[in-house]
């Protein structure tokens, strides 16, 4: 099997200017087969708070209504995804700006309503393993924002993280995936205000250790979830860490069952 790299990008590092230049500047130089997942949170929490438009999150997940979702539309799916493709098309890397609805590349369903209403959230049930192929294949370098669809023409916002899960899952038929989600920190911490509590190695029973005493919570706690469940289904390398993870062997959090 060939090797693909699947980076999720998030935090502080996508936000701001400076640092989202400097990624990209280390992810364009990656030379094997390649694709971007982000989100924008903070953009998106940002505009709301502008906008006087209530931001809801439970257990570090956004809850979504109609207006939440036409300013994920605007940050993360508009302005933020444009910009970064083409500031990787100035740094000669051939990039295609894509949402779930773009060549139906990821297609989701409405998570059901049980105990909290998440709104227009999207749980996906399939993706286009082929479309994925053929941009590689290409020489082109899908940047993916987290929206998908339901191919009955709605929208619907998906969780950066599972975003990026579920395209390696998919795409692990295939290659041999890596997945690294990238941001400002070291990787988990045991202690989110101090670097040298850096977990180098953690297993499912550690996580769930981890989230019983409240170590680790907030939006690590979906982030996790989705690495133990690619590792799960077949994703042969999963990491956690900053940016110099992508092409030095610097320390960083490696996931394992």
């Amino acid at each position: 099997m060939d090797k693909l790299q699947i980076v999720k990008i998030g935090g502080t590092v996508l936000e701001n200017e400076v640092s989202r230049r400097n990624f990209l500047s280390v992810f364009a130089s990656l030379k094997q087969p390649k694709i971007l997942i982000h989100g924008g949170g903070k953009s998106a929490t940002a505009l709301a708070e502008k906008m006087s438009v209530p931001v809801q999150m439970k257990a570090g997940r956004r809850i979504t209504d109609t207006a939440m979702l036409e300013i994920a539309l605007m940050t993360y799916g508009g302005k933020l995804n444009k910009t970064i493709t083409a500031e990787l098309q100035a740094m000669k890397t051939n990039a295609i700006g894509l949402s779930g609805a773009d060549g139906n590349a990821v297609q989701a369903v409405k998570r059901p309503v049980s105990e909290i209403d998440y709104g227009w959230v999207g749980d996906v049930v399939q993706v286009n393993t082929q479309l994925f192929q053929h941009l590689c294949a290409l020489d082109l370098v899908p940047v993916c924002c987290s929206l998908t669809h339901d191919r009955q023409g709605q929208l619907l916002n998906t969780n950066a993280d599972t975003m990026a899960s579920e395209i390696a899952i998919a795409l692990s038929e295939v290659f041999e995936v890596q997945l690294i989600y990238c941001f400002e920190k070291q990787g988990v911490l045991l202690d989110i205000d101090d670097s040298s509590s850096l977990i180098s190695e953690l297993t499912a029973s550690d996580f769930k250790s981890l989230q019983a005493t409240g170590q680790i919570a907030d939006g690590m706690i979906p982030k996790l979830t989705n690495c133990f469940h690619a590792l799960e289904k077949g994703v042969d390398d999963i990491r956690i860490g900053p940016v110099a993870v992508l092409t030095e062997n610097i320390p960083h959090t490696k996931i394992r069952l």
